[in-house]
């Protein structure tokens, strides 16, 4: 009881502590408890109803229809099955913490054969299974198909989004519970999204602040650990307090990160340079391929079966090649510009996003960028 008023006090005094501090980042945004995951279920089904947009001949489909008949006591040979209503399919679902028997979950439905399109479909009892190999779920119900395929007779087609994926909302119920030993320690450990030494000190320190001395001790970069009380509900009370325990987030560290599919350049603020010298041009070479004509052949027509007689015409290869070459610019970094002054430095210069990927490899490569140049 003592323990329960005082985590009520906590959370009078966290909400004062929120209040004049309105602007910090919360531990649930930066961090997750280690062990509360979710957990991915994956199952094989068929799915039947299809407005002939199945699988057709596939022999998948048919010896699967086979065996699920063969359940109610209906012998059927595969070459007396047509599949064009029904399709294989892949079930996939995420199993959230803490999920408990009879609670409802959404799932994913994609074809694996020639299925065109699950429209109207309806999936039949599946089993989804997790890395284990045993049943945590079981799916089945109406599919809910957001893309559109339209075929005509003379073979023209049109689709949009994606038909041959669809999803039902609560479609698979929780049949087994997975074993969770959260209630069962005396500590927890909180994980940070992005690993960084003084982000994992500056938590602890305001974790520590709001409940006490030595509540809560660094591990490492990522990992923080915090002791929590042993009774299950007052455990619970204490990890609401401090997911919503705010703190003032330190500089993350200098990042560049290029996507060097699409073009796309991120700068972080922290991003600096040191004294460098950059000039950049382009250059671009046209050639022309052509055929130049010497001298015209000459003939004439010998007797009634018009041959020719004569030369033939002098040719030779003509290529043009046309070089331009744009004025290099050339600019100057002072020492330690931050990324206002280098952003404006090369958007004066006119860089397309393909030159400033050059520009940011060569300073890195120079070693003037003071900062991680990550491609993706």
């Amino acid at each position: 009881m003592l323990m329960k008023n005082r985590i009520k006090v906590l959370y009078f005094l966290l909400i004062l502590f929120v209040s004049d501090i309105a602007f910090a980042d919360r531990i649930k945004d930066m961090a997750s408890v280690a062990g509360v995951r979710s957990n991915q279920l994956v199952g094989y089904g068929l799915v039947i109803g299809l407005a002939k947009t199945g699988d057709g001949s596939v022999n998948l489909t048919k010896q699967s229809i086979a065996a699920m008949v063969s359940q109610f006591g209906v012998i059927a040979a595969t070459s007396d099955i047509d599949a064009t209503n029904a399709a294989n399919v892949m079930v996939t679902a995420n199993l959230p913490p803490f999920a408990k028997p009879g609670q409802t979950i959404d799932i994913t439905v994609s074809t694996i054969g020639k299925a065109k399109s699950l429209k109207g479909g309806t999936l039949l009892m599946t089993a989804l299974k997790g890395a284990d190999g045993e049943v945590y779920a079981i799916a089945q119900g109406n599919l809910v198909v957001g893309g559109l395929g339209i075929e005509g007779a003379d073979g023209s087609s049109t689709i949009q989004g994606t038909p041959t994926v669809g999803r039902i909302p609560g479609g698979a119920t929780v049949e087994k519970l997975v074993e969770n030993s959260f209630l069962e320690k005396d500590n927890i450990v909180l994980n940070l999204h992005q690993a960084d030494f003084s982000q994992a000190d500056n938590i602890a320190e305001a974790i520590n602040e709001t409940f006490g001395p030595d509540v809560a001790v660094p591990l490492d970069s990522t990992s923080i650990k915090v002791r929590t009380p042993t009774n299950p509900s007052q455990k619970v009370s204490f990890i609401g307090l401090l997911e919503n325990v705010n703190f003032e987030p330190v500089s993350p560290k200098a990042k560049v990160v290029v996507n060097s599919r699409t073009g796309t350049v991120v700068i972080g603020g922290d991003v600096r340079i040191s004294p460098a010298a950059v000039a950049h041009g382009s250059l671009s070479v046209k050639i022309q391929e052509d055929t130049k004509l010497l001298s015209e052949g000459t003939g004439t027509v010998v007797g009634t079966s018009a041959t020719v007689a004569g030369t033939a015409a002098t040719t030779a290869a003509d290529t043009q090649i046309e070089v331009d070459q744009q004025p290099a610019r050339a600019f100057v970094f002072d020492p330690g510009i931050q990324l206002q002054t280098l952003v404006d430095a090369l958007n004066e210069t006119g860089t397309t996003a393909t030159d400033m990927v050059a520009i940011l490899e060569a300073l890195r490569e120079a070693g003037s960028l003071r900062a991680e140049l990550i491609i993706i």
